[in-house]
């Protein structure tokens, strides 16, 4: 008697030769290879990939999205993102860290006394705070959606800017000053995504104070 596993091997392969038989061989054997693996630019960050050309032109390019976003998804769309999601955790870890270094907002309602930044998001449910904020951030995700719409539309507007720099820091500076600052607000806000995933998981894991070890 023959094994069902012994079975399933010997199907598995007469249905590979099976295809193989349709395969012109010689065909293969003959065709070119692919230029384009070859000859294109690679990214710099990843130089075993091909360097993703819609990154092109814009601050901090190094070549780096291996899973072909850009091929798919606006860049300015992509790139508006990423500003808003960096410049969100650069302020998030700033609060979440100095909650759990005494800060707080006085008066400070009874049902919040003894909360760290870890235990407040229940309490902030319960008391209905968290609520106020999801309106009042959707508010603001509404507003800001007109801008990013009719950048998508070709308005000529760059990705993030919101025409907001109360202290003039980009005033006369050249472009190449410019870009430079824009490419310190992307690394910092990259830093700042990990940072507060790191800090939050960190909260959880210890149970303890600033700096959660």
């Amino acid at each position: 008697i023959i094994p069902h596993a012994m079975i399933r091997a010997l199907c598995a392969l007469l249905l590979a030769s099976g295809a193989s038989a349709f395969t012109s061989f010689g065909a293969v054997r003959n065709a070119p290879l692919s230029s384009t693996s070859i000859s294109a630019e690679k990214s710099a960050a990843l130089p075993f990939l091909p360097y993703p050309e819609n990154l092109k032109g814009y601050a901090g390019d190094v070549g780096f999205d291996p899973l072909g976003f850009s091929d798919w998804i606006p860049m300015d769309y992509l790139r508006e993102a990423e500003l808003k999601h960096g410049r969100i955790c650069m302020l998030a870890w700033l609060g979440f860290v100095s909650v759990d270094l005494g800060a707080r907002i006085y008066p400070l309602p009874e049902a919040y006394k003894g909360l760290t930044s870890a235990t407040a998001h229940d309490a902030l449910v319960e008391n209905g705070a968290m609520g106020q904020l999801l309106l009042f951030i959707g508010l603001a995700e509404m507003v800001s959606w007109i801008a990013i719409s009719q950048m998508l539309q070709g308005s000529g507007r760059a990705p993030g800017d919101f025409g907001l720099d109360p202290l003039n820091i980009l005033k006369g500076k050249s472009e190449e000053e410019v870009t430079r600052m824009q490419v310190r607000e992307l690394k910092n806000g990259r830093l700042a995504m990990l940072a507060f995933s790191g800090v939050v998981t960190q909260a959880v894991l210890t149970n303890g104070p600033f700096p959660y070890v």
